[in-house]
């Protein structure tokens, strides 16, 4: 990663979550089992729930204009966006400490690559 300047790297380098990084020597192996059943539904949730944001409010206002009904979008769009992040909550739910861990193998493989010049 030759595009961070050494002088930053170095100051990476003594924090905690560096050092705890290089002594594990942080790697993606736990990306190699299989996700649960709870993991993988709870993507697809947090996917589903980002479809019917704003996409979706598009889409009613398209279907107002095409009907000429503007109350499609003046109800149906804030519901669906409310619905929205009522499926977003339960994908975080669903998600849980499982997401947080992998979250973390990440940050600590990605902060080792950093700190150490990019090499695997």
């Amino acid at each position: 990663m030759r595009f961070v300047p050494e002088a930053i790297r170095k100051r990476i380098r003594k924090t905690s979550l560096a050092q705890e990084a290089i002594s594990q020597h942080a790697d993606l192996s736990a990306f190699r089992d299989k996700p649960t059943l709870r993991l993988a539904i709870g993507l697809l949730v947090l996917a589903l729930s980002f479809l019917l944001g704003w996409p979706a409010v598009a889409a009613c206002g398209a279907l107002a204009l095409y009907f000429g009904e503007p109350l499609v979008v003046v109800v149906g769009g804030p519901g669906i966006y409310g619905f929205s992040w009522l499926l977003w909550a339960v994908a975080m739910y669903l998600l849980g400490k499982e997401s947080y861990n992998y979250g973390r193998i990440l940050l600590l493989w990605a902060v080792r690559r950093l700190v150490e010049g990019g090499e695997a």
